[in-house]
């Protein structure tokens, strides 16, 4: 609808911008100049600098995008772009002026100004029929008057048509007249009478001359035929007629029809139709009928060339009389002719984020008149541009805002011209505009944090995982680099760990990652793009380091070192059920590969002792009879539940004795026991002091190194305990080895009277009276054992 596009009339634009412009006196040039000739400096004229010309860039339009003159950018001198002829450019009009426009940009501004084109003598006047033919009775009387046709002269004031002469004669002279144009016609007045018997035909020479300084002139043959009376002159029925045709009518239609009646009769009452001072457009453009007087269209009229045309119409009879008459032609105007658009300045691409742009100047024109060429100017509804307007049909397209290149890059603007003649035309013109690029928006990464799961003794240079950030802009500016930041803290040597390809965010692990070592760490990736100013974004990236079973158990009790072998004391007495000792291991490992099971694979006495499964406990599983050997050997494997599964095999040693606190056999030999009293007593002392020691010193060491794990898991990296059940045959190893929570070791030194001292291990259960868990009383409590080493 045209209500919804936003319009601009061109009358609104003349009375609304005129302030724009800025009239200058016109310039003035004589035709046939040669190209480049000088005609006035306009830098002077406007009273401007002559440096504005080439940084406002200056130049000159014309109507119809005709070229006729230039502007020197550095002086402002304006020079002739070639030869003007004033007759094509302006026929008879006088004064010929040219009206033509400066542009100049930054701001925008438009300079009106005009060329008038002063005429030279270069046209000769010029007769159009070659010979001119009269008939004239004899009885005319002296003083009549006879027209004839004038000699036409292209060039105008005092270089057109100025006088006649004709050639010395008795019968002849020429008087001049003068019409409302200023148009001059010769008349030939009669000064002696014809005699047809003394002279049938007189020939005279009819000369035209201009007023130039140099005049030129043209001559024409006047044939005079003396004819026999004849006294009645044809008459019109309208000394003047008046019609109008509309333009583009066909050829060959009948424009009107003249008539004209004469009292004579025979020959002398036949008339006939011709031109009278009928110029060569005339001519090319109607045909009149000698006979019927009717007047035809010879070739197409366009409103646009030629308003209106005035024809003199001359009848003459057989006596050669004649009457005139005019007929004025008016054009119609028909809406035959669309708006034209001339785009002066096309700005694209334009940068994105910028305020109101000039995106093009451009002229709109109609070659019709009236309502016909009122122009409305329009663009699309749902663009962000907005038509502004100027002097002389002049338009601007700028941006109603900053516009966003992400959203849209390139915008195709119908720029649509439509005048209000009827039925309506309208011109359209499309143009593109592109947007350019900048750097407005940072890399975003496709996750804020990304966690990544490596197994532990990977081979170095893996890859573990990717980073990916994208940038909604284009180009340069999209060019995404990855980069890794320096932690916080130093205690994480990151760089000798990590690496990143900065072009695709792939990212490496430099070495092999051990579990046991550093369960888990964190660290930044920076994205940077390739604008200027360079904008960035950051994510977290979370490294799982995951458990691989590749530690096998380690038994902390009894120790399995090669060192005196330790001795767990049984009493023979001990009921089914008997807590003989415990084998106590860890994993360094984590999880379910940390989990551990304890077996019982070899034995002395096959069926006298048991292990349990889940926590190392070793049992009596039957009473003790005489039969079995005081000296018992039991294997125990200790198996993680990773896969595949390791194992380390336990050595315990059991004593069967009588009396829980005898700390030696009795032996049948009486005199080889004295004898050996002493140097057992020595040994004795000597191994337990020594395992004593290395077991103090292993459980010292043992819990310095994991606390001091546990200080470095908590600085480098979050430690993930896996979440679930265990099964009721495993144990949990979680830093503190797999020693049950319902039992507790200690180390006693037990003093006795003359040479026996030992040391050894007493189980405490919490869930004993503390007279119990002290082992004060062994006869009461069967579920307590002492152990001992010795040689």
């Amino acid at each position: 609808m045209i209500l919804q596009q936003r319009q601009v009339l061109f009358l609104l634009v003349l009375l609304g911008v005129s302030g724009l412009a800025s009239e200058l006196e016109q310039f003035s040039v004589v035709e046939e100049m040669e190209r480049g000739s000088f005609v006035a400096n306009v830098a002077k004229a406007l009273g401007l600098e002559v440096g504005v010309f080439s940084n406002r860039g200056a130049r000159v339009v014309f109507k119809g995008n005709k070229e006729y003159l230039q502007l020197h950018p550095k002086t402002g001198d304006l020079l002739l772009r070639e030869k003007l002829d004033r007759e094509e450019l302006c026929g008879p009009a006088e004064p010929c002026v040219l009206p033509f426009q400066i542009l100049l940009e930054n701001p925008f501004q438009i300079v009106r100004a005009n060329l008038m084109v002063e005429d030279i003598n270069d046209h000769s006047p010029v007769f159009l029929d070659t010979e001119m033919v009269l008939k004239i009775p004899e009885n005319t009387s002296p003083g009549t008057v006879f027209i004839l046709e004038n000699a036409q002269d292209l060039d105008v004031g005092t270089n057109s048509l100025h006088n006649y002469t004709i050639s010395p004669n008795s019968h002849f002279h020429i008087q001049i007249r003068g019409d409302a144009e200023s148009r001059k016609y010769p008349e030939l007045v009669l000064d002696k009478v014809l005699d047809r018997e003394e002279q049938p035909e007189v020939r005279l020479t009819l000369t035209a001359v201009d007023g130039g300084a140099i005049p030129r002139s043209g001559t024409v043959q006047i044939r005079i035929l003396v004819v026999d009376i004849n006294d009645n002159a044809p008459v019109f029925t309208q000394s003047q007629y008046e019609v109008q045709i509309p333009e583009n009518s066909s050829i060959g239609s009948l424009v009107v029809t003249v008539s004209a009646t004469d009292l004579d009769a025979g020959n002398n009452a036949d008339i006939s139709y011709t031109f009278l001072h009928a110029s060569e457009n005339i001519r090319k453009t109607f045909q009149l009928s000698e006979k019927s007087g009717e007047l035809y269209l010879k070739e197409e009229v366009d409103f646009e060339s030629i308003q209106s045309y005035i024809i003199s119409i001359q009848a003459t009879d057989g006596g050669s009389l004649s009457g005139k008459c005019s007929i004025t032609v008016q054009v119609i105007d028909l809406n035959d002719n669309p708006p034209e658009l001339t785009m002066s300045s096309l700005t694209s691409p334009i940068p994105e984020n910028s305020p109101e742009t000039v995106v093009a100047v451009f002229r709109v024109s109609d070659l019709d008149s009236g309502e016909n060429g009122k122009m409305v100017c329009s663009i699309q509804d749902d663009l962000p541009f907005a038509l502004k307007p100027s002097v002389e049909n002049f338009y601007t397209l700028v941006t109603e805002g900053a516009l966003d290149r992400e959203s849209r890059a390139e915008y195709n603007i119908t720029i649509t011209v439509t005048d209000l003649g009827s039925p309506r035309l309208k011109s359209e013109h499309n143009i593109t505009v592109l947007i350019s690029d900048v750097n407005d928006n940072p890399p975003v990464f496709t996750q804020r944090t990304y966690k990544l799961y490596v197994q532990e003794n990977n081979s170095p240079a893996l890859h573990i995982g990717s980073v990916s950030a994208s940038d909604r802009d284009s180009g340069i500016n999209a060019k995404v680099t990855y980069s890794l930041l320096p932690p916080e803290t130093g205690d994480l040597p990151l760089f000798s760990y990590i690496s990143i390809n900065s072009d695709n965010g792939h990212l490496y692990a430099l070495r092999s990652l051990d579990y046991e070592a550093i369960q888990a760490f964190q660290f930044t990736v920076r994205a940077t793009d390739g604008g200027s100013p360079a904008l960035s974004s950051q994510a977290l990236v979370e490294v799982l380091v995951q458990d691989e079973n590749d530690n096998s158990p380690f038994v902390l009790y009894p120790l399995q070192n090669g060192t005196a072998p330790c001795n767990d004391l049984v009493p023979r007495a001990a009921e089914p059920g008997y807590l003989v000792t415990k084998v106590v291991a860890v994993d360094r490992d984590w999880g379910q590969n940390s989990w551990l099971s304890y077996q019982l694979v070899k034995a002395t006495e096959p069926g006298l002792f048991s292990v349990w499964a889940h926590n190392g406990e070793v049992h009596t599983a039957r009473p003790i009879s005489e039969r079995d050997a005081i000296k018992q050997r039991l294997l125990v494997l200790v198996k993680d539940n990773g896969q595949p599964p390791l194992s380390t095999a336990a050595t315990l040693n059991v004593l069967l004795v009588d009396g829980f606190s005898e700390p030696y056999l009795q032996l049948p030999d009486a005199t080889k026991e004295e004898v050996q009293t002493d140097s057992l007593t020595t040994y004795l002392v000597i191994s337990l002091a020594s395992v004593s020691f290395l077991f103090l010193v292993s459980v010292i060491i043992f819990i310095v190194i994991r606390l001091w794990k546990r200080k470095r898991n908590a600085s480098e990296g979050r430690h993930f305990d896996p979440n679930g059940p265990f099964p009721s045959y495993l144990v949990d190893v979680s830093g503190t080895g797999t020693l049950s929570q319902n039992y507790q070791y200690e180390v006693c030194l037990t003093s006795g009277s003359g040479t026996n001292e030992f040391k050894f291990l007493k189980p405490i259960n919490p869930t004993l009276p503390p007279t119990q868990a002290t082992g004060k009383d062994s006869n009461e409590n069967p579920n307590l054992s002492n152990s001992f080493c010795f040689n």
